[in-house]
């Protein structure tokens, strides 16, 4: 069942994809609509689960759901990363390579691979009061307070000299 963000516990699960460009304001209300039906009818061993996303800079597609509600089976988890995959093949994005890094200079999000991220630290073109974005936050409250963060207080900061 699909309910509000904020309605969640901070303990629950949250999957995070971003898209390797910004998405289109025509493939976010598709995204949207797709992602309400799912939630709407997302099951864990044929119990409903408590489910919801938030789409953040028109790049992120973040997921969640309150397990203590009812609990993520594998099947449930991958019928949600299949929905991910039919969204890279439709609009034809990459949401699922994890070797991609992402941060924000000024308001502009970026997205490199990780030799790049690495350079451009080597380079002095980001330091450790750059903004990423930790990909790796694993539940609510994570998300809520360590996905959005300078490099000096992520797991970024090791690329740093």
């Amino acid at each position: 069942m699909l309910i509000n963000f904020e309605n969640l516990p901070d303990t629950s699960k949250v999957w995070i994809y971003q898209s390797n460009r910004e998405f289109s304001d025509n493939e976010i209300e598709i995204i949207k609509t797709k992602l309400d039906s799912f939630l709407e009818n997302w099951q864990g061993h044929g119990d409903d689960l408590k489910a919801s996303y938030q789409l953040k800079y028109n790049h992120f597609i973040i997921l969640a759901v309150d397990e203590k509600f009812n609990e993520v089976s594998g099947c449930s988890i991958d019928a949600s990363v299949n929905l991910i995959k039919q969204f890279e093949k439709e609009f034809k994005l990459d949401l699922t390579n994890k070797l991609n890094i992402s941060f924000k200079v000024n308001n502009n999000i970026n997205i490199v691979s990780l030799a790049d991220f690495q350079h451009y630290a080597k380079q002095g073109k980001i330091d450790l009061n750059t903004v990423v974005f930790n990909n790796m936050a694993a539940s609510k409250a994570d998300f809520m307070n360590n996905w959005e963060v300078i490099a000096a207080k992520s797991w970024h900061k090791r690329f740093f000299v």
